[in-house]
């Protein structure tokens, strides 16, 4: 997976690049510059990156189920301050 990984920060180093560039830059395409990379970072690197960081974790762990909820009363319940 260290694929992904230095893909994904390649893509986002390539966009913030775009960005800046398009910011610093006095040339006829800087809107499409700043564009480009603002569309990168949404439409390449935040799904790599959210993939990357949520592919061998449990959804159940992180919804508001029953049990789940049982389980965090019952931690509420013993706690002692």
């Amino acid at each position: 997976m260290k694929f992904l990984k230095v893909f994904t920060l390649i893509a986002f180093l390539t966009s913030l690049t775009s960005i800046v560039l398009g910011f610093f830059l006095d040339v006829d395409y800087t809107e499409k510059l700043i564009g480009f990379g603002v569309l990168g970072l949404f439409i390449v690197v935040f799904p790599l990156f959210s993939y990357y960081r949520w592919k061998d974790k449990n959804i159940k762990d992180y919804m508001l189920t029953k049990e789940n909820l049982d389980k965090m009363r019952e931690n509420q319940r013993n706690k002692t301050y």
